[in-house]
């Protein structure tokens, strides 16, 4: 995953003439951009305020003057001068920030975000029409910690149509956890350890920083001054312009006004980083920034944003607007990445990269990384969405637009083909009641938290992939370039995408477009065979992607064929006890699906948008085989009724190839999805895995793992041993001629190389005995060199978790890994210490990362997770999660992806009522405290379908392979 950051600017002592200066010059533009704000909404919250009785107090007893989470529309802030000095060594900072803002409609209280800072004054200077200014009076300042909210009083009122220069001094400490203005440190190779300040703002930690209307639609433009030792360096969003020598022996270095932008994309850092740098052809100037010790690993990043920067800036035809893009290697770091505007702060596993031993796995993850981060500087920071409940516009472009960018970029890297496996994670989460709509209502700190979400992310990117197939490519790159345009510098919500994407047509329309009647590129005369079927209806792009984007979960589309007819049905996917309810609110769900099909008879793609409840194809002739959903584009997945299934069973045994890689994996996954539903017989999905003998294609053996392991996985930790045992000889059977097939190098494609690291891991765990032996040789010789000897390193997590078997090859990884420099190394150290037999080791590894001093407390969720998957382990993991609860929302945060992953990953694989039972009363205990989180929902209604998957599974997994058994 990854996830974003923040900026905040302050001027320490600038001048009030200074500011009135700017703020007159200013005016004019600005009043303009205040529309995106809605007049009318600050009116309308205006008078709520005014009608409600029961403001609250504030804890020495005053009233507090709002009563809302969002903050009121009255006052809007214009331009953010901030002056910050930061102290590595008592780890706190004193801080000023002069915020220039209009006023919208008469006040005395100027109601805007603070979170653990220390208001030491807070005084206001009005700005007269002339530019000059009025006298300076004091405010008076009231805190409302539950709302993270600060009231600045006035006893006059601000009246409306004015400029005012709000000045706060304040001081905090540095954040202890991954949010905010936080200390981060790391070891030098001399063994100090060095300190350092970052930041983290995304989604509503900017308020931690400095005082600030901490919400994406208060745009401003930010002015930097950071005050710091000479030992270290500061970056922030924009270039440094000037850096002076205080009095004190501190610097200050002042950087350049940003544009206009929201408070979570402002970032800063002070540390001992080296840096190289390189132009693009465009002449922004690219730079890697990283702890000294692994400055040598960052010459890949820097390449490839570099090519990624430039592929966006011509893909857009929008130049990027900043004269500098870093991307800065941060030790201790919770997400994957984040945006910052002209500032992408990353995990250093996210961007560093060791020819040696990084894998093919680690290339394609940073890659996609930069990308990502890289296309939020369009989608994110130059258009964002208006509120939270349309973050999908941020993440759900920004993940769809990797896979559009490293395609080019990066061909080798055969991304493509990895894309449908976002869409099978998506839907998992999408398949429970507990889900919610791309675009959902959120208010607090921590429902915003939990936006950040595979839903945001994974579905968001696979329904931009099918309406991108739908439209056609060029309409669709029109369309968003369009969206881009209109709304650059400002805010957008989600009937702003659709309205660009409405009356599109690129300069050359040689794909066809399939718009609104009225507005089709070219007329019905024109369009090719099969392309007619989308002229039947006039499409309107907003009314059929609301139906993707305002309600959740994603539909079953059943298909019977009777002769040249195919009859077809569509309604809600959904797992759990009343997804077969007639009366239940899932009757009313129905979505505009843009079916695609190829039969027996043609391989060219057929068209046809599904918009009722039932619906009726006639062929035009009649056909052994067809399958719906071609390449896996659309975000649905389909039954084949009477011999439907039977069919595409037979076609897999006897020619598998005649459907693309990726038909053949969705074809495996909605099998099984259709066992969880009762709609597929389980012995019907396991007999299509057997075909899976004669595979050698990456995703239909990723996917075959997927969904065969986890049946095992369920009985481990039901003691059922002698199935389960019979159900993972079956998988290594299933795949032991590929297996075999697999060098112990790292030779091959991409693709190549991540299906040989899959299943050299998944034989040796199984204990594989050629794979075993092999592994115990290569880690023998590995030891016997002290940890010298270059592995390949594709096959490298296999040797290592081998090795960690044993007490010796466990504590000589565990010894490589306090000393090793490099992040790929580590990781895969990192999970195979999690694989060891020995409870007393797993416990110490937790506890250890907890601790953070040797294991950084970021990789926790990974390690606990990790130890939840061994069934040696799995007790530990809950009991550490239950025993440290606590700690852990304090440092990751309530609502976070790091807390979901974790809550969602140590359940996943509970299948008894003992376990349900258990968790529910866990979370029920702990109140608002984290029973109210949608993980947690999720983590239950989990846990109930393992509960009854296996209730009515179980014997017939045992039955089916009995008579797989006679048969052999």
């Amino acid at each position: 995953m990854t996830q974003k950051n923040c900026n905040y600017f302050i001027h320490l002592k600038a001048t009030a003439p200074q500011m009135a200066t700017t703020g007159y010059l200013k005016l004019i533009g600005f009043l303009t951009a205040i529309i995106t704000l809605s007049i009318t909404d600050a009116l309308q919250s205006d008078q709520n305020s005014k009608e409600a009785s029961d403001f609250p107090f504030t804890s020495d007893g005053r009233i507090y003057p709002w009563n809302k989470m969002r903050l009121p529309k009255t006052v809007v802030p214009v331009q953010y001068d901030l002056v910050i000095q930061p102290n590595l060594t008592t780890l706190n900072f004193s801080a000023s920030v002069r915020i220039e803002v209009f006023i919208e409609s008469d006040t005395n209280s100027i109601i805007l975000h603070s979170k653990n800072l220390e208001i030491i004054k807070a005084t206001v200077i009005p700005v007269k029409n002339n530019g000059t200014t009025g006298l300076e009076s004091d405010l008076e300042i009231l805190e409302y910690p539950r709302f993270e909210q600060l009231a600045l009083q006035a006893d006059v009122p601000l009246s409306s149509g004015n400029m005012y220069l709000i000045n706060i001094d304040y001081i905090a400490n540095l954040s202890e956890s991954f949010h905010g203005f936080y200390k981060s440190t790391f070891k030098k190779q001399d063994g100090e350890i060095s300190v350092l300040a970052s930041t983290q703002f995304e989604p509503t930690a900017a308020r931690m920083a400095f005082p600030c209307f901490d919400e994406p639609a208060f745009k401003a433009n930010f002015s930097i001054k950071i005050q710091r030792e000479s030992r270290h360096i500061a970056v922030s969003n924009m270039p440094i312009i000037n850096s002076v020598k205080l009095a004190n022996g501190l610097i200050e270095d002042q950087f350049d006004v940003t544009v206009k932008m929201s408070t979570y994309l402002v970032a800063f850092i002070v540390a001992d980083f080296k840096w190289v740098s390189k132009e693009t052809k465009h002449g922004v100037k690219i730079s890697v920034y990283s702890v000294p010790d692994k400055i040598n690993q960052t010459s890949f990043a820097l390449e490839a944003a570099v090519r990624l920067l430039d592929f966006y800036e011509d893909y857009f035809n929008i130049s990027y607007p900043l004269p500098k893009q870093d991307l800065a290697a941060i030790p201790d770091f919770q997400a994957g990445a984040m945006e910052n505007w002209g500032l992408t702060t990353y995990r250093e596993s996210a961007l560093l990269y060791n020819p040696v031993t990084s894998s093919a796995s680690d290339k394609l993850g940073v890659t996609l990384i930069i990308a990502h981060e890289l296309a939020h500087q369009w989608f994110g920071n130059l258009v964002t969405m208006e509120w939270w409940n349309d973050l999908w516009l941020n993440e759900g472009f920004a993940k769809f637009m990797e896979i559009i960018s490293v395609n080019i970029t990066h061909p080798e890297l055969q991304v493509r083909e990895f894309f449908l496996g976002k869409c099978f994670s998506a839907m998992e989460v999408d398949s429970f009641n507990s889900s919610h709509p791309v675009s959902t209502p959120v208010e607090n700190p921590a429902q915003i938290q939990e936006m950040f979400d595979d839903v945001s992310y994974e579905k968001g990117a696979c329904i931009l992939n099918m309406l991108m197939d739908y439209l056609t490519e060029d309409v669709f790159k029109t369309g968003i370039i369009q969206y881009l345009r209109r709304h650059s510098y400002g805010s957008a919500k989600n009937e702003d995408l659709w309205n660009s994407l409405t009356n599109t047509c690129p300069s050359d329309d040689t794909h066809r477009s399939r718009l609104n009647e009225q507005q089709f590129c070219l007329g019905k005369s024109e369009l090719p065979p099969g392309s007619q079927w989308f002229m039947k209806d006039v499409l309107d792009v907003k009314e059929m992607m609301n139906t993707w984007t305002l309600q959740k979960g994603f539909p079953l589309v059943t298909v019977t064929v009777k002769g040249r007819e195919v009859l077809l049905q569509q309604e809600l996917y959904q797992k759990g006890s009343n997804s077969k309810d007639e009366n239940s609110e899932s009757t009313s769900y129905l979505w505009q699906i843009p079916l695609t099909y190829i039969t027996s008879h043609s391989k060219t793609v057929q068209r046809h948008l599904m918009r009722t409840k039932n619906d009726v194809i006639t062929l035009l002739e009649e056909v052994n085989w067809i399958k719906f959903n071609v390449d896996m584009n659309g975000y649905y997945i389909v039954h084949y009724e009477n011999d439907g299934w039977d069919a595409l069973i037979k076609l897999l045994r006897e020619n598998h190839t005649v459907l693309s890689s990726n038909d053949r994996a969705s074809l495996i996954n909605n099998a099984f999805q259709l066992v969880s539903i009762e709609k597929l017989p389980l012995d019907k999905a396991l007999n299509l895995t057997l075909y899976l003998k004669n595979e050698i294609s990456t995703m239909p053996v990723f996917q075959g793992m997927n969904e065969l392991v986890p049946i095992y996985k369920l009985m481990e930790k039901r003691e059922m041993v002698e199935v389960e045992n019979q159900m993972k000889a079956y998988i290594v059977n299933l795949f032991k001629n590929l297996i075999d097939q697999q060098s112990w190098s790292d030779d091959g494609s991409v693709s190549e190389q991540l299906l040989r690291s899959s299943l050299l891991l998944f034989a040796c765990l199984r204990k594989y005995q050629p794979c075993v032996d092999k592994a115990e040789e290569y880690f023998r010789k590995w030891m016997d060199s002290n940890g010298t000897l270059s592995l390949p390193s594709d096959v490298t997590l296999a040797i290592f978790a081998v090795g960690a078997r044993t007490s010796e090859g466990w504590d000589f990884l565990f010894e490589k890994y306090r000393h090793s420099l490099f992040t790929s190394e580590k990781s895969k150290i990192r999970l195979a210490l999690t694989i060891s037999n020995n409870t007393e080791k797993l416990q110490w590894l937790m506890d250890q990362s907890l601790q953070g001093d040797i294991v950084k407390t970021q990789d926790l969720p990974s390690i606990i997770i990790s130890v939840s998957k061994n069934p040696t382990g799995y007790h530990l993991a809950w009991e550490f999660l239950k025993k440290n609860w606590d700690k852990l929302i304090e440092k990751f945060e309530l609502g976070s992806p790091s807390i979901a992953y974790t809550v969602t990953g140590i359940t996943s694989q509970y299948s008894t009522r003992l376990h349900l039972e258990e968790v529910q009363g866990f979370f029920e205990s702990l109140k608002d405290k984290g029973s109210q989180l949608r993980c947690v929902q999720q983590a239950i209604e989990t846990i109930e379908e393992n509960i009854r998957w296996m209730d009515k599974n179980f014997i017939k997994i045992v039955t089916w392979l009995e008579n797989l058994k006679s048969l052999d």
